[in-house]
C-alpha cells in the first residue's frame, strides 16, 4: 500500500514530509485537499486530523499529522531505507535535543519573518517593520548558537545528515529569498551548512515538484 500525503499548497510543513520521504527513496501519493471548498473541515479529513490541518499522513492503517512526527515515523520505521536520519543509542539525545531547537527556538522567529517579508507580498499585505525590527535580532541570537554548535560538528545533530538538518530545509530556502540571507552570510559554519543541506538531491526533488504545481 502507498503511503499518502494530504497537502493543499505545499506548505513549509508538507515540504518536511516530503524531504524525508525522497532521502528515503520511498514511494507515496499526493492527495490534494481543496482548502477553498472547505475539504480539509469534512468528516473524511477530520479522521485523519481532527484539527483539520494539512499536512496528514497515510500509511496503511496508521493516520498522522504535524509535519515533525511525520518524519520522524518515516525515519524510524524506514530506518533501513535510503539515508539515515536518525541514530540508535546516545548519538539519538543530540540530534533529537536538535531537532527540539528548529522547533521552539528557530521556527517561531522565522516564521514571523517570513510571514511579514514573503507572504504578505503575495497577498497584497504590508510588511509590518515593527515585526521584523523586534524578531530580526531574536533569530540572529539562535544563528550565533548555531555557529557555535556547527564550529563542533559538520552537521547539528552530529557529522551526519539528520532530521535536525532536513527540518530547517523549507524555511531555510525561503530566508534564502529575503534579505535576512545576510544573518546567514554573516556566519561562515551556518552558511556552508545551509548551502549543504540546500543542494541535497532529495531537497531538489521536492522543489522540483514544487514547480510543477
Amino acid at each position: 500500500m502507498v503511503m499518502k500525503v494530504y497537502e493543499a499548497a505545499f506548505s513549509t510543513a508538507a515540504m518536511r514530509v516530503f524531504a524525508a520521504l525522497y532521502e528515503k527513496d520511498l514511494k507515496f501519493e499526493l492527495v490534494p485537499v481543496d482548502i477553498r471548498a472547505g475539504e480539509h473541515k469534512k468528516e473524511h479529513f477530520l479522521a485523519i486530523n481532527p484539527f483539520g490541518q494539512v499536512p496528514a499522513f497515510e500509511d496503511g492503517d496508521v493516520k498522522l499529522f504535524e509535519s515533525r512526527a511525520i518524519t520522524q515515523y518515516i525515519a524510524h520505521v524506514y530506518a533501513d531505507k535510503g539515508t539515515p536520519l536518525v541514530y540508535e543509542g546516545k548519538p539519538m539525545a543530540t540530534v533529537g535535543l536538535w531537532i527540539e531547537v528548529e522547533a521552539h527556538h528557530f521556527e517561531p522567529f522565522a516564521s514571523k519573518l517570513l510571514w511579514e517579508l514573503v507572504y504578505k507580498p503575495k497577498f497584497g499585505m504590508a510588511t509590518d517593520a515593527a515585526v521584523v525590527e523586534e524578531n530580526e535580532p531574536k533569530l540572529a541570537k539562535v544563528l550565533d548558537v548555531y555557529e557555535a554548535r556547527l564550529s563542533q560538528s559538520r552537521y547539528l545533530g552530529c557529522d551526519y545528515f539528520t532530521l535536525a538538518d532536513l527540518h530547517h530545509l523549507p524555511t531555510m530556502t525561503n530566508l534564502m529569498g529575503t534579505p535576512l540571507k545576510k544573518l546567514l552570510a554573516a556566519r561562515p559554519k551556518v552558511s556552508a551548512w545551509a548551502v549543504d543541506i540546500m543542494a541535497r538531491p532529495a531537497w531538489g526533488k521536492v522543489l522540483a515538484m514544487r514547480n510543477q504545481q
